[in-house]
């Protein structure tokens, strides 16, 4: 009888502290290990759909060159989301470096509040566009512009850009040139660059170098790779899109506007 008592106790006793400590370890680390899937999911979809919105971008940014026989400018922070350029004869951009996507002048859709392209994180999506001479002629041309297609400057397969350049780290570059290993693009080749500036939003960091080469006001822009922080030139997560001249003049050719 008394053996058949201590089984019954045994049976119904249930689980020690350690046996329930061991249990909960186990559930905790399932559920992190499923919330860190998760979470990368996300971001990962938040990466691929910023992907697709530049290539939205540059879409729309040729749809807008083969109609209007230019490129736009770049939006400013007092243009509510519309491209900026300078009154009077011989209008020019009033950026060319440092600017946000014109979606007003291009028909972007996804916009903040203030009517200007973001990227999935809310961030406004930059635009740059090369500021190189197309000859001379008429006070009513772009006279400082990147494409034009008046009188006094016809379309000409001639013409190249000469300012912008891309490269692969911001080590060693000036605010003109890439240090001579580290070149993506020559100045010869891009148009206009369509970048995100990443989830950090190029957020304020000393050691940042390679994403802080992107915020200034010159022609020569740092893309490669995500890397972390403690990487050479620091966290990058900036995402680009650009356009050559090769290409811009084949969509011109194509819908009709060149030879």
């Amino acid at each position: 009888m008394r053996t058949h008592c201590n089984r019954l106790r045994m049976a119904v006793r249930g689980f020690s502290l350690v046996e329930l400590a061991v249990v909960m370890a186990i559930v905790a680390f399932l559920l992190g290990s499923l919330m860190y899937t998760l979470s990368a999911q996300v971001e990962q979809r938040n990466f691929e759909d910023t992907r697709r919105r530049l290539e939205q971008a540059r879409d729309l940014l040729l749809a807008f060159a083969i109609v209007n026989g230019r490129l736009p400018c770049p939006a400013t922070s007092a243009s509510s989301g519309d491209e900026s350029l300078t009154a009077g004869a011989g209008t020019a951009c009033t950026t060319y470096y440092a600017g946000y996507l014109p979606a007003r002048a291009i028909g972007y859709q996804q916009v903040d509040s203030g009517g200007y392209a973001v990227d999935t994180w809310g961030n406004r999506i930059r635009y740059v566009v090369s500021n190189t001479a197309w000859g001379t002629g008429s006070a009513a041309r772009f006279t400082k512009q990147h494409v034009s297609s008046d009188a006094a400057a016809a379309w000409a397969l001639t013409n190249v850009p000469g300012d912008l350049v891309v490269c692969s780290t911001a080590t060693g570059a000036t605010s003109t040139a890439c240090a001579a290993a580290s070149v993506v693009t020559n100045p010869n080749v891009l148009v206009a660059i369509i970048f995100s500036t990443g989830k950090n939003g190029s957020v304020a960091c000393a050691t940042c170098t390679d994403e802080l080469a992107n915020n200034g006001a010159d022609p020569v822009f740092v893309y490669h790779t995500p890397s972390p922080s403690g990487a050479a030139g620091g966290e990058f997560d900036d995402q680009f899109a650009w356009i050559t001249i090769g290409e811009l003049y084949a969509k011109l050719i194509a819908a009709g506007v060149l030879p």
